[in-house]
């Protein structure tokens, strides 16, 4: 019995949270919910290639730098949709609806940018291999000081 081959992209893979070396694997152990305890779990280890997700402590402390440019361009094309459909003036208060309305936006949104801000991080570290089966995943054990995890 053959397996079915997965042919998923660079940009379908990081949108959907997969693992960056096989494609396949999920990132997270749970689905994106607004409960934010939950949200960021992630798997230790891709549970189809074994690809280690955590590769040295506070490896993921860039993300939020990654987070930061996913949120301002959100908002700039919030505001250009916005001021396409809805406009803008100085004579009213639409600009100041937009910003409610832009708040309230990212907010919901929140919970998936930071996972993907964690996927996209992950994915510029970890390459694709597609001989992953043949090819184990590299040894990042001594990067992990299980005394620092979790210090921030």
């Amino acid at each position: 019995m053959s397996e079915k081959k997965v042919h998923r992209g660079y940009l379908a893979s990081v949108m959907g949270c997969h693992c960056p070396r096989c494609r396949k694997g999920k990132l997270f152990q749970y689905p994106p919910t607004i409960k934010l305890k939950n949200n960021l779990a992630m798997n230790k280890t891709c549970p189809v290639c074994g690809q280690a997700t955590e590769i040295e402590v506070g490896f993921y402390y860039g993300t939020s730098y990654v987070s930061y440019v996913l949120t301002v361009a959100l908002s700039v094309a919030s505001l250009v949709a916005w001021w396409v459909i809805i406009g803008l003036s100085v004579n009213d208060n639409r600009f100041f609806y937009w910003m409610g309305f832009n708040a309230i936006f990212l907010i919901v949104l929140q919970p998936w940018l930071m996972r993907l801000s964690r996927s996209l991080w992950i994915s510029w570290f970890v390459k694709y291999d597609p001989d992953w089966r043949e090819n184990k995943p590299v040894d990042v054990s001594e990067r992990i000081n299980e005394d620092q995890a979790g210090n921030w």
